[in-house]
């Protein structure tokens, strides 16, 4: 495939709508023509330790995208099961897409973390950085995580601009604000527990999926 790929890495225990809101809007902004969502086997930033087995969160991930244009699921990280780095991921990816060009989209509570990364400044070379808000954690302060030429190639994307060729040529990290919506995995795992209902939060074949698997029950 040629054209542009977003990568979409995270535990996604489980997805959730907010998790495909910004997928969708960096599609949109960025003219993706596909997002990868890769489900992680084993995070590094949790210690390996999830709520759901790998298996069940790729599935979730893969009901999730279904009837979503542009989004699939990826089994990268699942079928290596081991930690999952991204460094690893993205050359991976590139081996599968060679004529793309790659845009990682991130939440800005991760990236804020970024040079806690395994082989940080080569991830950050491998391909373009799509850096979006969170609850609880805006784009604010961003453009001091880092420093030298990454900073200098750092752009904030302004309401209903769409990152061109020209733009893209001439920056490496993007800003975008996505208007994130105030969801937690946390809070849903916590209903889930609970046995209430996950609407407005997961697709409905996700919760129909976490109902009859019973996951997190026993968390």
């Amino acid at each position: 495939m040629t054209g542009r790929v977003g990568l979409l890495g995270g535990t996604f225990d489980p997805i959730h709508l907010g998790h495909l809101h910004a997928a969708e809007v960096a599609a949109r902004r960025f003219g993706l023509d596909l997002v990868l969502i890769i489900p992680s086997y084993a995070p590094p930033h949790k210690d390996g330790r999830t709520g759901a087995p790998a298996e069940d969160r790729f599935r979730m991930v893969e009901l999730a995208c279904a009837g979503r244009p542009g989004l699939a699921a990826s089994r990268i990280e699942v079928e290596a099961r081991e930690t999952s780095y991204s460094i690893i991921t993205l050359e991976k990816v590139r081996r599968l897409y060679p004529s793309a060009r790659l845009f990682f989209i991130v939440g800005a509570d991760a990236f804020r973390e970024i040079d806690s990364w395994r082989d940080y400044e080569r991830v950050l070379e491998e391909c373009r950085w799509i850096v979006t808000d969170r609850p609880g954690s805006r784009l604010d302060g961003i453009r001091d995580i880092l420093g030298g030429r990454f900073r200098d190639r750092m752009r904030e994307l302004r309401p209903g601009e769409e990152a061109i060729e020209e733009l893209v040529e001439s920056a490496w990290i993007f800003l975008l604000r996505v208007e994130a919506l105030d969801i937690s995995a946390t809070e849903i795992r916590r209903r889930a527990r609970a046995g209430e209902s996950l609407a407005g939060l997961v697709p409905e074949a996700v919760e129909d999926y976490i109902r009859s698997r019973g996951l997190y029950r026993s968390e």
